[in-house]
């Protein structure tokens, strides 16, 4: 497998050859790449580094190496060790740390590892620093620290209880309101962090938890995306015990899905949804997702009165979209939730905890709440070119075609109809067109999809 080197950090897979998978002198190469990067923004000073890990199996071998660099790099490190992705993001911000590295592949599968990047607010490096970061990797010229200017290791914590304490300090959440209710939750946390994390803040909401994958073992269950495919386990679960709702984590705990009470899926793209709807209703301000994600965060956004902007596909770009249109809800159709009162990052926690707080307030059941909103489906492919094909012609040629619809060309090119739209994508590591579309029926989203598919096939001339 290639080694994956983005802006927003550098994943691949454990083991094997050195620079074609994530090996210990890779993790090396770009932890110092990483320090390099951080210490030409604070020159003269002595720099403070966050590192948090999920619980996947290489966990802890590529933290013990990360940590040993920035010590060698001169960084102190502050070590948050089983943290969320979002835990990591608010360690660096609470302790005004100058940068932090979050060891997990997100939602790859065991065999994956990464290493995410931040700055000194907890945000994902954009796309310029990430650039910098990828050319230091490839110099030499580092002096490294004598003996007496080595880092040293200032803390080992256990963070988590801190993060769940600053998410149930939020205004919107009303930890009692949602105690009144005595939700019983099933949780399944594919046996990562979340495991912990999860059932620790539903408890302090005063609901009834059953743990299901919740051992931090990294020896996941099932296929870790949290889409339906693979969450047929909780679906019965739910219903054998009778419980309100199901909650499902990514290993990394930054997406979050949520499943009804009769087992079918509240939707990833509704959890913000939802969500936004709470937000809105006591916060006046505006909404942002990226370009693939649900026309139903606009419709509920227009309903409030309410501004929707979208970004690129992407954390940082829905980020830098949100501070620039003064968004006071956002984030990404895959489950993240972005609520800056917090902080700028996909955060579960943040979900869980507003979520309950608003079904608290509703008489109703998760299946009849998820009636209240737009009904849209979505379909996603993808089309394998040969190297010879000009993607981005391809794409250019579309975009012209469909000029007299409303067409939006800063991440590929997305074609909105009156209803349904269509997105088409190419990746940054292969050549592969992808097309996501979203229409008010399932056929009629297929249907889109397959039209469009077949008019890229005909200009690449395939």
């Amino acid at each position: 497998m290639t080694l994956i080197k983005s802006i927003s950090g550098i994943r691949g897979t454990i083991g094997g050859e050195m620079g074609v998978n994530l090996t210990p002198i890779d993790i090396v190469k770009f932890t110092v790449a990483y320090t390099r990067f951080i210490a030409s923004k604070n020159e003269a000073k002595k720099l403070r580094i966050v590192v948090g890990r999920d619980a996947r199996i290489s966990g802890e071998m590529v933290n013990d190496i990360i940590e040993g660099t920035l010590l060698g790099c001169g960084a102190d490190v502050i070590n948050v060790g089983l943290c969320t992705t979002p835990g990591t993001e608010m360690a660096v911000i609470t302790h005004k740390a100058d940068g932090g590295i979050i060891i997990t592949a997100s939602h790859n599968p065991k065999q994956w590892n990464a290493l995410k990047l931040l700055n000194e607010k907890g945000e994902f490096l954009n796309a310029e620093e990430g650039q910098q970061v990828l050319a230091l990797a490839e110099a030499e010229d580092f002096l490294f620290p004598d003996v007496e200017n080595i880092g040293k290791v200032i803390s080992r914590e256990d963070f988590n209880p801190t993060h769940i304490d600053q998410v149930l300090a939020l205004k919107l959440v009303d930890v009692e309101k949602v105690k009144a209710r005595k939700f019983k939750v099933v949780v399944d946390a594919v046996n990562s962090i979340g495991g912990v994390v999860i059932p620790a803040l539903l408890e302090k909401l005063g609901c009834e938890v059953v743990k299901l994958n919740c051992e931090p073992n990294g020896q996941f269950a099932h296929n870790p995306e949290p889409l339906a495919e693979n969450l047929t386990e909780i679906s019965k679960v739910i219903v054998e015990v009778g419980a309100d709702l199901g909650i499902v984590v990514d290993p990394d705990v930054d997406r979050l899905a949520l499943v009804n009470e009769d087992g079918t899926m509240f939707g990833e793209e509704y959890t913000l949804v939802a969500v936004a709807d709470y937000v809105l209703s006591h916060t006046l301000g505006n909404t942002c997702s990226n370009l693939s994600s649900s026309r139903a965060l606009c419709d509920v956004t227009v309903a409030h009165s309410a501004s929707y902007s979208a970004s690129a596909v992407g954390e940082v770009n829905v980020v830098t979209k949100m501070k620039a249109t003064n968004a006071v809800i956002g984030g990404e159709g895959n489950g993240g939730v972005i609520y800056p009162e917090l902080h700028y990052g996909r955060d579960a926690l943040v979900g869980v905890a507003l979520f309950l707080t608003y079904f608290a307030e509703q008489n109703c059941t998760m299946t009849e709440l998820r009636l209240r909103y737009p009904a849209y489906f979505a379909s996603k492919n993808k089309i394998e070119l040969t190297p010879a094909i000009d993607v981005d012609k391809v794409l250019s040629t579309i975009k012209e075609r469909y000029a007299h619809e409303r067409v939006n060309d800063i991440d590929g090119v997305k074609i909105d109809f009156a209803a349904h739209w269509v997105h088409l994508r190419k990746s940054n590591t292969e050549p592969i067109i992808r097309i996501y579309t979203e229409a008010k029926s399932q056929e009629e989203a297929d249907e889109v999809a397959q039209k469009f598919i077949a008019e890229i096939k005909e200009v690449a001339g395939l």
